[in-house]
């Protein structure tokens, strides 16, 4: 796409009076009632979403077991995209995608929900099914938020597999899931050079015996390779049709499993269920980062972490907010890459993570100041916690 927005930015002294929350006592309070009447407060949040059969019950908690919205039936995709189409938001920039070569592709939430139709009407023809299981093994480019999202409409459970993980860890978890169907891409980016995408499944594939279809991503400008099985991801998703009618799933229908690091045994895949999820992370998104139709928000996470499912697609674009996706490394071709970003797509909500912000202040303060910053206006961290020199060195 080549859509444009055109951005008014409001002045630092102007975010009290339009915050989203304006005051710590209108939090306390917030915070008070969904303790204290915390059915009728999740009832509520919940009803800012599409359901297409409203709950019986907001809460079934008999530990360790608890089901949401029992008997309400949604759709997540449907609420990150089609929710969108008949208000402003339609043609604003649901994402902007820069690649490590320099590269940049937008989609407005109207191009983002066709693209997401098609890749949902290509997996439907490849046998994909409410229930069947999905690998995705990519790197930060939009075509995996386009996956994730296809796969939460036909309420296919994804599995995104983490890009530094090789094939044997690629392997275990398409054999715990039980994949039917992977998406990846010929090669990424990093640090200016190729890192093997498709290699890796194709090693990995020889021991999963369940997966039956590959579907490629060609990132690189060298000619595809396809295999047994293997299908251009380009040709399959241009000749499907741009709608698709989002079906009615369950409140706890599955959405999504991703699994532990392995560090400490096998691989655990932890199951997160639709509707909890969805109000959860849409209303943690809105309050934590002050979303508005005016903001670029950047979260630097890959979405192989629970981070960059909640937090770079699922949470904001509920949220109808504009996602800045980098594919490639902070410091190529120099450590002012993020900076950089930052100025030229006017970012204004950066969210990253601790080990990113102390190897930023090894790289030396003249790196930031080198770029206008002054779009920022909120600044958050993630993954582990941060020490104070390295949160006042970020925040100054």
């Amino acid at each position: 796409s080549a859509s444009t927005d055109t951005r008014v930015f409001p002045p630092p002294a102007a975010f009290a009076a339009s915050a989203g929350i304006g005051s710590r006592e209108a939090y306390d309070a917030l915070y008070a009632r969904s303790v204290n009447d915390s059915d009728a407060f999740w009832a509520e949040q919940a009803s800012a979403f599409h359901w297409f059969a409203p709950h019986t019950q907001v809460l079934d908690w008999q530990p360790p077991h608890a089901k949401w919205f029992v008997g309400g039936t949604t759709n997540l995709a449907y609420n990150c995209l089609d929710r969108h189409l008949a208000g402003p938001r339609a043609d604003a920039t649901a994402i902007v995608f820069e690649g490590e070569p320099g590269d940049v592709v937008r989609y407005t939430y109207r191009e983002l929900h066709a693209e997401v139709c098609r890749m949902a009407n290509a997996l439907t023809t490849l046998g994909v099914a409410a229930g069947d299981r999905v690998g995705i093994y990519m790197g930060m480019v939009p075509e995996a938020a386009i996956g994730m999202l296809a796969c939460a409409r036909l309420g296919a459970v994804d599995t995104v597999i983490f890009g530094g993980f090789a094939a044997e860890a690629i392997r275990d978890r398409l054999n715990d899931a039980g994949a039917k169907v992977v998406l990846t891409q010929d090669a990424a980016w990093r640090r200016g050079q190729t890192v093997p995408r498709k290699a890796q499944v194709d090693r990995a594939r020889v021991d999963v015996p369940s997966v039956k279809h590959v579907v490629v991503l060609q990132r690189m400008t060298e000619a595809l390779e396809l295999g047994e099985g293997a299908h251009d991801w380009r040709t399959l998703v241009s000749a499907q049709a741009p709608t698709h009618e989002a079906p009615a799933l369950d409140a706890e229908h599955p959405l999504f499993i991703l699994y532990t690091s392995g560090t400490t045994g096998k691989p655990k895949g932890v199951l997160h269920t639709t509707g909890g999820y969805m109000v959860g992370t849409a209303l943690t998104t809105k309050h934590t980062f002050d979303l508005r139709d005016s903001d670029v928000y950047w979260c630097t996470a890959d979405v192989g972490w629970v981070t960059g499912h909640s937090y770079v697609v699922y949470g904001p674009l509920c949220n109808g907010a504009t996602v800045m996706m980098y594919e490639g490394a902070p410091n190529h071709p120099g450590p002012d890459r993020l900076w950089d970003i930052i100025a030229r797509h006017k970012v204004t909500i950066l969210y990253t993570a601790p080990t990113a912000i102390r190897a930023f202040v090894k790289w030396g303060d003249e790196h930031p100041q080198r770029h206008d910053l002054s779009t920022l206006r909120l600044l958050g961290t993630v993954g582990e916690p941060i020490n104070p020199e390295a949160w006042m060195w970020y925040r100054e």
